[in-house]
This record gives structure tokens, sequence and C-alpha cells, in this order.
């Protein structure tokens, strides 16, 4: 095995691994009480859970985007908040305000008038921001402080977000009446982009059967929520090989137009990925090891993330569009060049 780039697990750590691989197997099984098939974007949604991270869920209308976090949320022991973003969705709809109320001071007779906080639906542990794109950018701001540091000003008062915090949002790629585009700063706050595509034509026809037999499906917790603070807390000590840390970043760079990138890149990219684009690929390595039960992370495991890492952090020019070349292709290309 080559060299790994942190200190081995302790044996706590290993046992802790075989429970994370034993709890993702039932997170699955759970949610396929819910959902028919998308196994793979089901393992893009478990790694950021356990990753800490925040994910973009994006794809038409109908392929069950709401049903999937809504699944995923159930089956886990954590609060969930939902939040509907439309165009006249304001901050404070979000984060909270503060209200002012009357409050019965001991030792006075007359109610005294103050200010109290009333938490926003951002207060919970697991939350669904559905249709994220439909909101105006002073709104999907309010999200920024939220995302990166886990909690929340208003008033001028600081508010710590619960622990643990995560967005899922979902994002309609087809409409452009009454929404909005979002930042690229708030993109890169997303660990993953995880785009939901058609069924197959077997997991059509289970989807018609199923969804139209009146069956009220109940999904019980198999996860709880000690267990995702610790595994969250476990990903960051898993060791990765010196090889994979040197791949997520080659590819990070690889994706910024100079002389030295490839044709794809100089002719169809305007931005490449950040710094945090090889942050996110190491991160969300070490946690699709976890989930597997692996004591390291490697090569393997970044080269599976390098689409759903990446693809929001690239900014494509108009020559792309006009000639049809998408995100993907860029990707495959940069992946393919480094060996």
């Amino acid at each position: 095995m080559t060299n790994a780039a942190h200190v081995p697990a302790t044996s706590s750590d290993v046992a802790l691994l075989e429970r994370a691989a034993e709890g993702a197997k039932r997170l699955r099984q759970a949610i396929k009480l819910a959902v028919v098939g998308q196994e793979e974007v089901v393992d893009a949604m478990l790694v950021t859970l356990a990753a800490r991270g925040h994910a973009l869920l994006v794809g038409v209308p109908g392929l069950a985007k709401t049903l999937l976090v809504s699944s995923l949320a159930q089956a886990l022991d954590l609060s969930f908040g939902r939040v509907q973003f439309t165009p006249d969705l304001l901050p404070a709809d979000i984060t909270g305000t503060d209200v002012l109320q009357e409050v019965l001071v001991e030792g006075e007779s007359r109610p005294r008038r103050q200010l109290q906080f009333l938490p926003g639906p951002i207060f919970a542990n697991l939350i669904l921001a559905d249709e994220i794109n439909r909101t105006p950018p002073k709104t999907q701001a309010a999200l920024l402080q939220a995302m990166q540091e886990r909690k929340v000003t208003v008033g001028g008062v600081t508010h710590e977000l619960p622990d643990p915090f995560q967005v899922f949002a979902t994002r309609n790629p087809i409409e452009q009446e009454g929404t909005y585009p979002l930042p690229e700063a708030q993109l890169d706050r997303f660990l993953l982009e995880i785009h939901v595509d058609y069924p197959s034509e077997a997991e059509e026809r289970e989807i018609a059967r199923t969804t139209t037999s009146g069956r009220v499906t109940k999904i019980e917790p198999v996860f709880q929520i000690e267990d995702v603070r610790a595994l969250g807390q476990l990903v960051p000590r898993i060791p990765i090989t010196d090889e994979a840390i040197d791949l997520a970043v080659r590819l990070c760079r690889a994706t910024r137009p100079s002389p030295e990138a490839i044709a794809e890149v100089r002719d169809y990219v305007r931005f490449g990925a950040g710094p945090r684009g090889s942050q996110a690929l190491v991160l969300a390595a070490k946690a699709r090891a976890a989930l597997r039960g692996e004591a390291a992370a490697d090569v393997e495991d970044i080269r599976a993330l390098v689409v759903p890492a990446l693809r929001h952090r690239i900014v494509l020019g108009y020559r792309a569009e006009a000639e049809g070349v998408c995100d993907v292709d860029i990707l495959r290309a940069v992946a393919k060049s480094i060996r």
C-alpha cells in the first residue's frame, strides 16, 4: 500500500468504520422503500452527509429530488426543515427575525416589551432548499454565511446553527422564467453537484405501479444523530494516499485555462476550479472510503468523484454553449489526460 497522508486510524475509528459501512447499507435500504432506483444519486448524498457538506441536486421536474432528500431525513434521527424558494421570499423567512414581545419580569406589575429572536426554518439539522434558483440573489445570499460558517447573524447578534447542519438544495435546469442564476460564490459552497437522471424503463414501470397504489410508505430512522456526528468527526481523520492528494490537486489545476492546459480547457473554459475544489475532492473521497468501511482513501475514490465535485466549479465560455460542449465533457477530457 502507498504512503498515507495522515496518521492511521485508531481501533475505535476502525470500529466506527464498520458501523458506518453497515449504517450506509441500512440507509440505502430505507430510502429504497420510498424511491425506486437512483442508486448513484443516493450514494452521492450519503457521501455528502458523511463529509458534513452541502449538496445541490439538479434535475427536471418529477425525478423525486424532493422525495430523495425528505426520505433521507426520515431515515436519520435529525430535525428536518424545508424552505420552498419563491420570488417573494425574504432573507428573514429563512434565517428568522426579531419580534417584539411582552415579557413579565418577576417583581414588576406590568409586562416589559423586548425583542426576542424567532428562529426560521434554517434552524434544523437537515435543510431542504427546494428550487433554490427561484429566489432573488439577496435571499440566496442569506444561505451563504449559514452554509460556510454554520451560523446566522440577525440584528447584530450571531446565532449558532444545530450540529450537524447540512443543506440539500434542488434546482430545475430547464426553466428560465422566474429564476435567478446561482452566484459562483454560493455554488462553490456545495460539496457536490448531483445530477438526477431519468429512470430506466423497468424503474419507471415500478414507479408507475407503486406510486398509484394508494400505499403510504413510512420510513423509520435507522441512523441516530450521535452516529451522524461521530461519522462527521471521523471522516477528516481517514488517511488518504499521497498519490490521491496529488491527483486531486492536478485535476483541479488542469481545469484552469493556461498555455499548458489541454485544448478543451483552453477553448471552452473561462474559469477553472479553485483550491476549494481539491479540498472537496479529498474530503469527499475520504467520506466515500468511510462508507465502504475502508481504512484509507485512494486514487479510485478521487476519480469516482471528479464530476460531482468539480462540475459546478468551472465556468464555461460562450463557445462551449454555441458548440454544445458541457462541463462533463470537459472534466472527462481532463481526467483522461491525467494519469
